[in-house]
């Protein structure tokens, strides 16, 4: 089951959603460019971004909560959760009125994780970037042109992602490489 707890200032989360019913919420290559423009109106302001996948159908993003001092512990949950609620809004308006379709494009709920330890962050990064594969579009990581993974590769290429974050876990590049490369299970982790 999905825990759907409060997000909290300097938490990290694994986080989703999925379109509502059989839709999907990518139809053009625009469209994930749109929704990385979004992510970037909306998210970066409150979060520094591990890692990314977007789908056909739902998303996953990696991120690590900043702090804000001005804003009472006590709304910690509410401020950051409408900046997703802004994020998905916005791009489903824009989206709805592309296609001149209605109603709610995403499901109800952004689901959540919080990530407590370093061995859990490192499933999850290795489970965000390699979703294309396990759902059958493509057979090699590196073909995805919709993920964070080919941005750490060309980590001379600036990025909006906080990849000195996550590489610090790694040696190198080929380590980073191999773990993604190899085979883990994901079975407590029940995220769709």
């Amino acid at each position: 089951m999905i825990n759907t707890e409060n997000f909290e200032f300097e938490g990290t989360y694994h986080i989703f959603s999925h379109v509502n019913g059989t839709e999907v919420i990518f139809r053009e290559p625009s469209n994930y460019q749109f929704f990385l423009e979004k992510i970037e109106k909306y998210i970066l302001p409150v979060a520094d971004i591990y890692a990314y996948c977007l789908l056909p159908n739902h998303f996953h993003l990696l991120l690590r909560f900043k702090n804000f001092d001005d804003v009472n512990s006590e709304n910690e949950h509410q401020f950051l959760m409408k900046h997703f609620g802004n994020l998905l809004n916005a791009y489903a308006k824009a989206y709805n009125k592309k296609y001149n379709r209605n109603g709610a494009l995403f499901l109800n709920a952004v689901k959540r994780r919080k990530i407590s330890d370093e061995k859990y962050l490192l499933k999850v990064l290795h489970y965000i970037h390699n979703n294309p594969i396990n759902h059958g579009f493509v057979n090699k990581i590196d073909q995805w042109k919709h993920s964070s993974y080919n941005s750490y590769l060309n980590s001379e290429k600036e990025s909006k992602l906080d990849r000195k974050g996550i590489m610090r876990y790694f040696d190198s590049l080929e380590v980073f490489r191999n773990y993604h490369q190899s085979t883990i299970e994901y079975d407590f982790l029940n995220f769709e």
